[in-house]
């Protein structure tokens, strides 16, 4: 078949009864020239059906026309719907920025590293059983996790669809509908797993982190348009519940009666004001829409480089804190870990801030520097156990 930039092919082959010469002046010497002759649109009685379609166009060229668009169709019908595997990949992609990853990631390395801290300090008390407990209590935490970033999500579209236009509600990949029956099923599973494995005050400190993270972002309270109620939910929630929580869970199913020790009660802390730090800075990636929609934050306010260097203060004052905390109590910390750590940490904090510095706070170097902020929370969670 001929490709599309080629000429047209003819509708048949002229015959010499249907094309007779005719002699056409303009030879050499005067001598005619043949020439073959068109067939006459009378020459055939019946139209063919190409030009019956397409009357007003030569009948190659409806030819061409019919030839291309019965290829078209042809792959169209090969294509057919979409198929299934297509349309849950689609759904599972909505679904996982639903839950917003990033913040996954840090309640499962929460989660994940005070029970290993718990068993490290009772290792005769382990058992399989426990494997599967720590197991039901991850998915709770995760469940939790997606109904407060999931509401927040459902009320934030219009600023999201500027702030944040990746986000599966404000892209329209995910129905308001559909996040509304999302959300339903991650608090009702959770709180379900909990009541179920966990007991009544962990029950109660499940249900108030539910509550804190509803009233952050559901109007009429909506707290988090003030931005000190703001940092003191996102700090109890992420800070002190989730760190108190997990470990007290962890010793009630070995069997233990809850105690401080002394790694826990650092970490607690030391997360307690990194929750503080990424409170104060999530707002820098979102001014543009913020100033848009008059939502009142310490980034509007007080301005990005402002707010930038009073986060890598706080934390630096953090690391400073872990580094001293290692020297003054070298009975309950190893500072061969602690020490390295907590400088190369901080190292790289003040690196990306001068970066930021130097980038003249455009809108990927915030970007940037609040990944960083999100990687450094990370790690202090992946070296806790080793500590």
């Amino acid at each position: 078949m001929a490709s599309l930039g080629s000429p047209p092919l003819p509708c048949r082959a002229p015959t010499t009864t249907a094309a007779p010469f005719l002699a056409t002046p303009g030879g050499r010497n005067g001598s005619p020239v043949p020439r073959i002759l068109r067939p006459s649109p009378s020459a055939s009685p019946l139209p063919s059906p190409a030009s019956a379609r397409f009357p007003h166009e030569p009948c190659n060229a409806a030819l061409c026309r019919r030839r291309n668009t019965v290829r078209v169709c042809s792959q169209a019908g090969a294509a057919g719907p979409a198929p299934l595997s297509k349309t849950l990949s689609d759904l599972k992609d909505s679904c996982w920025r639903f839950l917003r990853p990033h913040t996954i990631r840090g309640t499962a390395l929460g989660s994940i590293a005070l029970v290993a801290r718990a068993l490290i300090e009772n290792p005769h008390l382990i058992n399989w059983w426990l494997v599967f407990k720590a197991f039901y209590g991850l998915v709770a935490l995760i469940c939790g996790n997606g109904y407060i970033v999931g509401i927040n999500q459902i009320y934030d579209i219009r600023i999201d669809k500027v702030n944040k236009p990746y986000l599966p509600i404000a892209a329209g990949d995910l129905s308001v509908q559909s996040a509304w029956l999302l959300v339903i099923l991650f608090a009702a599973a959770g709180f379900s797993i909990v009541v179920t494995n966990f007991g009544p005050f962990i029950t109660s400190l499940y249900c108030l982190g539910l509550f804190l993270g509803t009233i952050y972002s559901v109007p009429p309270f909506r707290l988090k348009r003030y931005p000190v109620a703001a940092f003191l939910i996102i700090a109890t929630v992420r800070g002190f519940l989730l760190n108190f929580g997990v470990y007290y869970a962890t010793r009630a199913a070995l069997g233990l009666t809850f105690q401080w020790s002394s790694p826990v009660a650092f970490i607690t802390c030391f997360v307690t004001l990194f929750a503080l730090v990424i409170a104060i800075t999530k707002d820098l990636p979102d001014v543009e829409g913020d100033r848009k929609y008059q939502i009142s934050t310490l980034a509007t306010k007080l301005g990005v480089r402002n707010i930038a260097f009073l986060g890598s203060g706080l934390l630096i004052a953090n690391y400073i804190a872990a580094i001293s905390v290692a020297f003054l109590m070298p009975q309950a910390f190893r500072r061969t870990v602690m020490v390295p750590v907590h400088a190369a940490l901080a190292a790289g904090l003040i690196f990306q801030t001068w970066v930021l510095e130097q980038a003249k706070y455009t809108k990927d170097a915030i970007s940037q520097y609040y990944r960083l902020i999100w990687n450094l929370f990370y790690a202090e969670y992946i070296f806790f156990p080793l500590i």
